[in-house]
């Protein structure tokens, strides 16, 4: 591919070709094969899924049927785990993959045995207030899913509400915490499967089987503030398109980034607020209408999804262009 930075239209998303190259063979080294369970859900782009399989990690967590499926046409359906409550599966029951599913109820276990799913894990809550069952009511759910035919592969559970915790003291702790919970709940479900983790936790959740980390490919500046050994991998690149005496605004939003974790980041500046197409900062250096700058957002996996093509750049020049082919449901 002949192209350099300067033709791409902006907002444009980029991916730094090191840096990535950096992530990915960090945890693949840290945590081989099926230590590691990557979450698509982070870059929805199955071509860096296809990178992580590459290095060995060939089990993958998605959080969207669109997801499943994608993985499975990519030809990356060795061992597909939809993290997610659904109660329509007869999509992924036409896949050729090994398809497994989160359950968290009765509701849930019948509509996988109606869809003809046959493997399921048992989503526990462990102290994040989102989806999973009470850890004491797993057992129960588990020997419900049996009866009607289905293969428990065991528990999963996400510590998420310890991610953003800065102290790594103090995340350890609730990471240890919270597997206590989901320990419990696997002693009385039984399976090999005890599926947790992120990446706040890859190297302090030392109880899961497999750590389902998705952020740590790319990265963000709120994972940036917990000292982790990955680098800064994804930008947006955007065009200055005005200058007033004590700022500057460039042409990257609320709509080309994750806004949920904070103001994204300009180095060398100071960023005012966001508005719908708009970022508006104070340089420390004298700004051009026309100047390019890197937006670095404050969460990786919405603004993935709010683009088209992930641009792999190494200095000045495009090496390669990756479709999010897995936005959308």
């Amino acid at each position: 591919m002949s192209l350099r930075l300067g033709e791409l239209s902006t907002p444009s998303l980029l991916v730094d070709a090191d840096a990535l190259d950096h992530n990915l063979g960090t945890l693949a080294k840290a945590l081989p094969g099926p230590r590691l369970r990557p979450h698509v859900k982070a870059h929805k782009c199955t071509a860096l899924a296809r990178r992580q399989a590459a290095l060995g990690n060939r089990g993958f967590t998605c959080a969207t049927i669109r997801e499943m499926e994608g993985m499975a046409a990519a030809g990356l359906g060795d061992d597909l785990l939809l993290a997610n409550e659904a109660l329509d599966l007869r999509r992924l029951a036409r896949l050729d993959a090994r398809v497994t599913v989160a359950v968290d109820s009765e509701e849930t276990i019948a509509a996988a045995a109606r869809d003809g799913v046959r493997e399921v894990v048992i989503d526990v809550n462990v102290g994040l207030p989102r989806c999973g069952c009470k850890p004491e009511r797993a057992g129960v759910l588990a020997d419900r899913a049996r009866a009607r035919g289905l293969s428990v592969r065991g528990v999963m559970g996400y510590e998420g509400h310890a991610m953003p915790v800065e102290d790594r003291a103090k995340r350890h702790e609730i990471v240890a915490q919270s597997m206590a919970l989901l320990g419990k709940a696997h002693a009385d479900v039984g399976g090999e499967m005890i599926s947790a983790g992120g990446t706040g936790s890859w190297d302090l959740n030392t109880w899961a089987t497999e750590i389902q980390a998705g952020s740590y490919a790319l990265m963000d500046t709120a994972y940036a503030k917990l000292g982790l050994p990955f680098r800064q991998a994804l930008c947006v690149l955007a065009t200055v398109v005005s200058v007033s005496e004590s700022f500057a605004v460039a042409d990257c939003g609320l709509k080309a980034l994750g806004m949920d974790h904070g103001n994204p980041t300009i180095e060398g500046a100071r960023v005012w607020f966001c508005s719908d197409e708009h970022v508006t900062f104070a340089s420390e250096a004298r700004v051009r209408v026309g100047d390019r700058v890197r937006v670095q957002p404050a969460h990786v996996d919405p603004t993935v999804a709010y683009h088209e093509w992930l641009s792999v750049v190494s200095g000045d020049e495009v090496v390669e262009r990756w479709p999010v082919d897995l936005r959308g449901w």
